[in-house]
């Protein structure tokens, strides 16, 4: 019948069979060519691959039941996958081998690694010490130099009590009183500079030594005019009394170039204890504080919080 027979379409066409059966002639090939490759000597390189893949794989594979040693380590109450010891948080395995490559001597990377660490950490420590330093010793200098501010303006109150206390007990006029064209401004030099009181001493000091600047500059320009008479009509009162053209300052003048060792010794104190000094004077004989900046009636100074800045706080 001709619906009994296979249709050529349908036909399922076999791959052919593939010898796998080795000639005589390709065994001799591969034969030549395992021999080269035994007769091969391998590079360094390539021993040194081989030798850290095996004792990798070594390392890397636990021991089993067969192995002599997992034997005697079972009869002393070892079981596989337990830890090693009693403590629950023991090793579950053992500590790696770590093979050494380089030829230094045992124990010097390790001591060369600690050398490192330790010099890092000291000079972490230094850095750290500096920054330190360095805020602290810029803190001390802003907290100094606002110090010579309290200082100073502590000096020119006790200056001025001192003056008010002279004008209080002298006539107009006199010596020691205010001028007799009667300017409360200028004031004759009663007094030699040592006989100042040393707590403010050096302000006056100071104060002179820039008056007798400022003369010597007045006669440098009075010499460049060639007119020795010449005088600037613009001066007015102030400009001639800062200027020296005064006379009474003559006498004291002489006095600014002499040496002073009291007042040397007193300026080389602290400055906190200078200001210490200063505001002590001032509670003490004007009953002031310098922290309040308020005179009190009495020696009691009641209201005053204390005798430093701190209790001002």
């Amino acid at each position: 019948d001709s619906s009994e027979e296979e249709d050529y379409m349908s036909m399922t066409l076999l791959e052919p069979t593939q010898n796998t059966h080795e000639t005589s002639l390709q065994r001799l090939s591969r034969q030549k060519r395992e021999a080269e490759a035994r007769s091969r000597p391998k590079s360094k390189s390539q021993l040194h691959a081989e030798q850290t893949a095996s004792r990798e794989s070594a390392l890397s594979t636990s021991l089993d039941s067969t192995n002599k040693g997992f034997q005697l380590l079972s009869k002393l109450g070892y079981k596989a996958g337990s830890t090693l010891g009693k403590s629950s948080d023991a090793r579950m395995e053992p500590i790696r081998l770590e093979m050494k490559e380089g030829r230094s001597g045992v124990g010097l990377d390790s001591q060369r690694k600690r050398k490192m660490r330790e010099e890092f950490e000291e000079e972490g420590m230094r850095k750290k010490v500096e920054v330190g330093d360095f805020r602290e010793r810029l803190a001390g200098q802003r907290a100094e130099k606002r110090m010579e501010g309290q200082f100073f303006g502590a000096q020119k109150i006790a200056e001025q009590f001192d003056a008010e206390g002279e004008e209080d007990g002298a006539e107009d006029g006199e010596e020691g009183g205010r001028d007799v064209t009667g300017d409360a401004r200028v004031k004759k030099v009663a007094r030699p500079l040592k006989n100042i009181n040393i707590l403010w001493r050096g302000l006056i000091r100071h104060r002179l030594e820039k008056e007798k600047e400022a003369r010597a500059r007045h006669d440098f320009q009075l010499t460049s005019t060639n007119a020795p008479t010449y005088e600037d009509s613009d001066d007015d009162e102030d400009d001639k009394h800062a200027i020296g053209a005064d006379s009474k300052w003559a006498a004291v003048e002489e006095e600014v170039q002499d040496e002073d060792p009291e007042l040397e010794e007193f300026e080389a104190l602290p400055i906190s204890e200078r200001l210490d000094k200063v505001v002590n004077h001032l509670r003490q004989i004007h009953n002031y504080c310098f922290w309040c900046k308020h005179k009190y009636p009495d020696s009691t100074m009641d209201g005053c919080p204390g005798t430093t800045e701190d209790d001002h706080d």
